[in-house]
């Protein structure tokens, strides 16, 4: 199979990574102020939203959930329990686990957060079904990129 890229492979304008890394950067953008009220970060509200799926959890299962390093969420989830949104307490049966769960406040900040994804749309300014074919294609990369790593 011989694969094209064109006259110049290297151009930045034409590479993939560069596009999701700009637009990365562009939508988190927008959450910021939306999250401020609440005084959560980007990467804190996916915590969230990962508990708001399912609560409680362990640490190594949100780290699967979202992809990232337990080493990586562990600053996270301090901040998040400082918060007031969540309370963390090793586990019963296994000391070396660590549970994570929604406290009240987290539970009830839920109601409130229902709106951001409405506002990200309304300022994206685009239509519902071409985010929902982005999100489609982009979880068709990830596992791509899933099978790539697998090979190596």
């Amino acid at each position: 199979m011989r694969i094209d890229l064109g006259a110049d492979p290297l151009a930045l304008d034409r590479q993939v990574c560069f596009a999701l890394s700009v637009a990365s950067r562009s939508v988190i953008g927008i959450y910021r102020p939306l999250l401020k009220p609440f005084g959560l970060t980007h990467p804190q509200y996916l915590v969230m939203l990962a508990l708001w799926e399912k609560a409680p959890r362990s640490v190594r299962d949100l780290s699967s959930a979202l992809r990232a390093e337990p080493a990586t969420l562990s600053p996270l989830l301090k901040r998040l329990e400082v918060l007031g949104y969540v309370s963390r307490r090793r586990g019963r049966a296994d000391e070396r686990v660590l549970d994570v769960d929604l406290t009240d406040s987290g539970r009830a900040l839920r109601a409130e957060a229902e709106k951001i994804p409405y506002q990200v749309v309304k300022a994206l300014g685009m239509d519902v079904a071409e985010l929902v074919e982005l999100h489609t294609v982009l979880t068709r990369v990830i596992a791509a990129t899933d099978q790539a790593a697998a090979r190596s």
